[in-house]
């Protein structure tokens, strides 16, 4: 009994040392600012912290909301979908974390890194990812799907917004300053569209398209690319077997469902059945019907359909009071950054995330044909969710030092 309490008595004490010099050395790195966490955090612009992490957070609930029935019906647990969903979120926040207080510069140096890595994960893709859905886009890595694809993007946007804001001063040199950008994205656009992911690929392209334009390239050297690119890739895709009739057919039912409504228009009038099923205030968190096998990627692309009929239009403005948040307070950013590079990469991170956004939404309400594109932070993905929370990181890095030049020169 003795010999315990003398046991405890010297843990004790050991812990307690520990302790006080743990603190100690926490009071000494603040006292000398090195760890000065008001100093970090200051300059923060905490609306647009807070809300990429309200948004993904709700994407935890909603995908466990919308995949418990899909995970029992494959023979796994029902919080299955809920657990993975959760890992990546955990990870996707630290990140987020870190890529804030990384400054943005500090990207330049790292672009050899960014675009050979861009370029390896994409043919690593077509070589050895697993196939699903008639496509290839994945890469299995410790029991997780990667997409290479969806980190391209952001590659781009940090590509071109540095290759651009390099060569402001000869911008209207379409050979030598507009070209070979255009040349390495529309290459890697290719390496997306063979796997196909033509979602993801339009994607970049619109994005392609605003940041060029941001940076002061002139309309008509875009339109005489795209003309070249039209003439030359036309006959190449209707002689490659690319148009099937399964895509015609896809194309058909996103803007006329009703007269297919038992195969091409069926996951379309699912997703309406979803959406008017909501009403002001929806049926409830997890009460939905269409989830129940009616409607088919319920907790990845077409998850605004369940949030919908859950949530309501209460649900809805909410998530897109959140987007409309993002979107304006980058668009301000990359106003107010008197970095070009900087600028041009606030311009092109908004314009990914409101572009993506736009193409799942008009998917599921049949304004554009399904293309299988994620909603940015709700939808089911990791790969996704990653993507869009570094691109938030670099977005908040950005606002932080936009700030902070501010409280400088005021």
């Amino acid at each position: 009994m003795y010999s315990k309490y003398l046991k405890d008595s010297i843990v004790l004490a050991i812990e307690r040392h520990i302790l006080y010099n743990l603190m100690y050395v926490m009071k000494s790195l603040l006292w000398f600012g090195v760890f000065d966490v008001r100093k970090l955090l200051k300059d923060f612009d905490f609306v647009l912290m807070i809300t990429p992490i309200l948004l993904a957070g709700f994407g935890v609930v909603m995908v466990y909301s919308a995949s418990m029935l899909i995970a029992v019906v494959q023979g796994l647990d029902s919080s299955f979908y809920l657990t993975r969903q959760l890992i990546w979120f955990c990870l996707s926040v630290s990140v987020f974390l870190f890529v804030s207080i990384f400054p943005y510069k500090n990207y330049i140096r790292l672009m050899p890194i960014i675009l050979i890595g861009s370029i390896a994960g994409l043919v690593l893709v077509l070589l050895f990812g697993e196939s699903a859905n008639n496509a290839v886009r994945a890469i299995s890595l410790f029991g997780f799907n990667l997409q290479p694809a969806e980190f391209v993007k952001l590659a781009i946007v940090i590509y071109l917004a540095f290759i651009y804001s390099k060569k402001q001063s000869r911008i209207n040199n379409f050979v030598h300053s507009v070209l070979p950008p255009l040349i390495l994205s529309g290459f890697l656009i290719f390496l997306i569209v063979l796997q196909p992911d033509i979602g993801t690929a339009s994607i970049i392209v619109f994005v392609v398209i605003v940041i060029s334009l941001s940076a002061g390239v002139k309309m008509k050297y875009l339109g005489f690319i795209g003309g070249v690119l039209a003439i030359i890739l036309t006959p190449i895709i209707y002689f490659s077997g690319f148009v099937t009739p399964t895509r015609i057919e896809r194309f058909k039912g996103a803007y006329d469902p009703f007269t297919d409504a038992s195969d091409s228009g069926f996951q379309l009038i699912q997703s309406y059945v979803a959406i008017g099923g909501g009403d002001l205030l929806g049926q409830g968190l997890g009460q939905s019907i269409q989830k129940l096998g009616y409607l088919y990627g319920a907790h990845t692309d077409f998850i605004m359909a369940i949030i919908a009929e859950e949530l309501g239009v209460f649900g809805i403005v909410i998530v897109m009071g959140l987007f409309i948040t993002i979107v304006v307070k980058g668009v301000m950013l990359a106003t107010k950054c008197k970095d070009g590079f900087g600028s041009l990469l606030a311009i092109g991170i908004t314009s990914l995330i409101s572009i993506q956004a736009f193409i799942n939404l008009g998917s599921i309400s049949g304004i554009l044909p399904i293309t299988g594109v994620p909603l940015p932070f709700i939808s089911y993905g990791g790969s996704s969710l990653l993507t869009c929370m570094i691109a938030m990181g670099i977005l908040n890095n950005i606002a932080k030092t936009v700030n902070g030049y501010e409280n400088i020169t005021n």
